[in-house]
């Protein structure tokens, strides 16, 4: 026995049986199905008597079957990918085997009436042979077709399926069905207790529990294929997704930005393998990209800070919408090639400029605007590291709060229609230079705003404020450099065990930004949600665990200048009212008047210009009084 399955094992692990060994099972089993049934009617003894002429005329019938055979391409297929449509041919092509034998039989009979019922079938037992032979090729087919299967041929991986329902069943046909087999379904996973012990597709399905990943493990299982409708539920447990990791289980799902109908076909093609941003919890985002487009489609269109990593996926976001124009703005060079390349490679149609110029340039930026006219603005730009902004706060009043002064005066003198500018929820109760910069600059627009639709200011401009949390993969965020540390071996810097942060996609939040600023009528601060909290350390942890790394340690160094444990989203005195996104919010802050408001940024840009730190910092806590350092120099301030 032990002999047999090596020799299986070895003959099954090639590519594909050969043809000549498909077309000899055929006929065999196409004259054994003919002795089975003259058996049936004829009995042992009868059998044995009429045993050679059976086998003349059985011989004889198999040449309208090997015609049947090689038109119909039955044997000359991959059988292990036999199909319905296979199945089909083979019953096919029996039939006009038979059916031949049958006819010349009835020849015969005219001829030689003696011998006809020995050396051809009767009607009867040809209906026979037809059943039995077509049912003994389909489980021939079934049989190679598991064969292969169990020997797991073409090196396929060994996996699960997470979810039963349509997603995870389609996942499974594309895996069964596939030519190139990459994967070897072992099992499915249900949280329905309904379907314990049960089999879907022939493959036993598990109930899932805390040791899921334990018995998958024991089962062979290398990889866990998570269907697109268990993906959020997936993310959210993380008992269930650190478990698999420890097992050392490679995880595939689909793309956090990515969307499945339910509808179509889902492939395990459109899978791959999870890092650490795909399985940080976040509910699924629902935007109206009808609206957004329909303000969007046809106008002007300029982005400030367009190379940076939120400004440059507005660029990609506001291009798919048609605008007439877009004027994008940033100081960094490089960075604004290769996006001039990437529109005129993936959106030839629209018209841009890409200008290298500072947003505190005023009479470049003046140059601009009277040119161009923009009627929408997306202002990105601004200098958004913590620790740079605490060691040089005269320039972040220079370009966060004058740059955007620039910006906003313009926008109103040249007949913009909406301005909208991206602020941080480091701006709530700000701790650090950075946070307090934008505030001001939200304060400057929010008064602004009020000014015009007071007539204060003659203009028709309306500006929008959005506030969210750190973006995953944006230039200097923390899973960046944590997977720059884990590269080189470790250690992994965290500043405070207990240190949390929100988190959300890039392509998410500019989304969030683009539908917050069409609802948005003048004035708003909009207030993302941005999910659960994370704990830094958690994070470093599963992204040292997913990188299959055993030997990084982490490594605690204290919080830097200006650094909370937690972002806040609101201020205490503040409180939010709903919009018809459940994401979004509007925040209701407190109003500046807007001459107070600019009297105090020409004070702060004046003292801005001494670049004395300590000067600077004063000024600005007067402005923001809510304002309290934190594990900085400028402590002795409040």
């Amino acid at each position: 026995m032990d002999i047999l399955l090596k020799l299986s094992g070895w003959y099954f692990s090639k590519k594909a049986l050969p043809y000549w060994c498909i077309l000899v099972l055929d006929c065999a089993l196409v004259c054994f199905s003919g002795y089975l049934s003259f058996y049936l009617e004829l009995g042992g003894d009868g059998f044995a008597a009429s045993f050679w002429q059976m086998t003349s005329g059985l011989l004889v019938s198999l040449v309208p079957f090997i015609l049947a055979f090689r038109l119909l391409h039955t044997y000359s297929g991959i059988v292990r990918y036999s199909s319905f449509i296979d199945l089909q041919r083979v019953a096919t092509a029996v039939m006009f085997g038979e059916s031949v034998t049958y006819v010349t039989g009835l020849a015969a009979d005219a001829i030689w009436p003696a011998q006809h019922s020995i050396l051809f079938p009767d009607l009867e037992t040809a209906l026979i042979i037809f059943f039995i032979c077509t049912f003994l090729l389909w489980m021939e087919r079934v049989v190679v077709k598991r064969l292969f299967d169990s020997f797991h041929i073409d090196n396929a991986m060994p996996a699960a399926i997470y979810g039963t329902k349509a997603g995870g069943i389609s996942l499974a046909k594309s895996i069964l069905s596939v030519k190139d087999k990459k994967y070897s379904l072992l099992a499915f996973i249900s949280d329905d207790e309904r379907m314990k012990g049960a089999y879907l597709m022939s493959k036993p399905v598990y109930q899932n529990g805390r040791d899921i990943a334990v018995k998958m493990g024991k089962l062979g299982v290398k990889v866990l294929l998570v269907s697109p409708l268990k993906t959020a539920l997936f993310r959210e447990n993380s008992t269930m997704v650190d478990s698999f990791i420890s097992e050392g289980i490679r995880i595939m799902m689909m793309n956090g930005g990515d969307e499945w109908d339910g509808k179509s076909d889902v492939t395990h093609q459109q899978l791959h393998e999870v890092d650490i941003e795909d399985l940080l919890p976040r509910d699924k985002i629902e935007i109206d990209m009808a609206a957004i487009g329909r303000q969007l489609s046809g106008k002007r269109i300029l982005i400030t800070g367009a190379a940076g990593s939120i400004g440059s996926e507005m660029v990609r976001q506001v291009a798919k919408f048609s605008p007439a124009e877009m004027i994008l703005i940033d100081q960094a060079e490089t960075p604004m090639h290769d996006i001039r390349r990437m529109l005129d490679r993936e959106h030839p149609d629209v018209k841009n400029e890409t200008i290298v110029t500072s947003i505190t340039n005023a009479p470049h930026m003046e140059k601009i605007f009277s040119f161009y006219r923009p009627e929408y603005i997306f202002h990105a730009a601004a200098y958004k590291h913590v620790p740079m902004m605490e060691d040089d706060p005269a320039i972040a009043v220079q370009n966060n709060i004058y740059g955007t002064r620039v910006i906003a005066d313009l926008a109103v003198k040249y007949g913009t229609e909406k301005f909208v500018m991206i602020s941080t929820d480091k701006a709530v109760n700000p701790t650090n230079v950075m946070g307090c910069s934008k505030r001001i600059c939200e304060i400057y627009c929010q008064s602004l705003n009020q000014a015009v639709r007071d007539g204060k200011v003659q203009g028709v401009t309306q500006f929008v404020t959005t506030r969210f949390g750190n973006v995953l993969g944006s230039n200097g965020s923390v899973i960046p450099i944590f997977k720059e540390q884990i590269r080189r071996g470790g250690p992994i810097t965290v500043t405070h065990p207990d240190i949390v942060r929100y988190f959300m996609l890039i392509p998410e939040a500019c989304r969030l930004v683009l539908e917050a600023g069409t609802m948005g009528r003048g004035g708003e601060i909009f207030v993302f949600d941005m999910g659960l909290p994370v704990r830094i350390y958690d994070l470093a942890k599963r992204m040292i665990a997913l990188s299959g790394a055993r030997d990084v340690e982490i490594k605690f160094t204290g919080l830097r200048d200006g650094e909370k444990l937690y972002e806040e989203v609101l201020n205490d005195k503040e409180i939010t009212l709903p919009t018809s996104n459940p994401l979004i919010m509007v925040a209701k802050v407190r109003e500046y008047d807007y001459t107070t408001a600019l009297a105090n940024e020409e004070r702060l840009m004046a003292v801005s210009k001494t670049f004395d730190d300590m000067s600077i910092v004063k000024v600005m806590k007067e402005i923001v009084p809510e304002y309290k350092s934190r594990h900085s120099k400028y402590e002795v301030l409040d």
